[in-house]
């Protein structure tokens, strides 16, 4: 090898050997970046975490209603809730049109709307299936109160419709009523055949029949005023058959679903009604 050759070949190994110490600079400089970055991201992200894990703790408690010696506390807040609001409906239908209705969700609903202070819960779903089995819905109303209100043990009357059966709840100052299909436009027939029984008795005559007669023969509502809003649960906009007489000038509000409901999610429909103008069919 020529003295040329040999200095260029030293020269060109000395270029490798040295672009070899850069890559490996390089690369100890990103490792130590990246780890840094981390570390750093860990730190930013630490307080979101548990401020997330917060919001889903409270979320959770106010699901299930303060933990024991709370109640009070959260009776207090959940009565003013219901306060603040520019109005609060007298009486709420809740509606469900999901085919498997849970028990638990819907007695955490009406004992919400007892604790903010509504008069009147109407509960309905299209199989009937909680006016059937409405003492396993009674019993679940009498756990959720207990749980949520921490009420104590007096007892008052829960009225179902069309039924002798009787359920008792602890004392909220509302009354409830569980409806099914049979309590809507076959209560209306009902009532239009009592109407011409009466005509046909010569007790009454056909120009007496009125808004408020049929109200009056009504059986299903007996007692109650005529909903101010109707919470819907369910994908299927339709209230189907619950009570098509009572809700004309009703406020019906769409939810997804009824199932593992939050109590944020049930304030939020009463803002909405508090905050919307009814312009009663004007």
């Amino acid at each position: 090898m020529s003295g040329a050759g040999g200095l260029a070949w030293r020269a060109l190994h000395a270029l490798v050997r040295a672009l070899l110490c850069l890559q490996r600079a390089l690369l100890a400089c990103l490792r130590g970046r990246a780890a840094a970055a981390a570390a750093t991201s860990c730190a930013l992200l630490a307080p979101a975490a548990r401020a997330l894990g917060f919001r889903e703790a409270r979320a959770a408690w106010r699901r299930r209603g303060p933990a024991h010696g709370g109640a009070a506390r959260g009776r207090q807040r959940w009565r003013a809730d219901g306060r603040a609001l520019r109005k609060l409906p007298v009486h709420v239908g809740l509606v469900v049109t999901e085919e498997e209705p849970s028990y638990a969700d819907m007695a955490s609903l009406v004992v919400w709307c007892m604790a903010v202070g509504i008069s009147y819960v109407s509960v309905y779903d299209h199989n009937g299936i909680f006016k059937r089995n409405n003492s396993r819905l009674m019993d679940e109303i009498l756990k959720q109160q207990q749980e949520l209100l921490g009420l104590d043990c007096s007892k008052y009357t829960v009225k179902f419709a069309n039924q002798d059966k009787t359920g008792q709840v602890l004392n909220c100052q509302s009354t409830l009523k569980v409806l099914s299909p049979e309590d809507g436009k076959a209560d209306i027939v009902k009532a239009a055949q009592n109407f011409c029984q009466l005509v046909a008795q010569q007790q009454r005559t056909h120009s007496d029949l009125d808004v408020n007669m049929l109200d009056n023969l009504l059986s299903s509502t007996n007692g109650f005023p005529d909903p101010d809003l109707v919470l819907k649960f369910g994908p299927v906009d339709s209230t189907l058959g619950f009570l098509p007489w009572h809700i004309r000038l009703t406020e019906i509000i769409s939810l997804p679903s009824h199932l593992n409901i939050s109590y944020e999610d049930f304030f939020s429909a009463l803002h909405h009604y508090a905050a919307c103008e009814q312009r009663w069919g004007k």
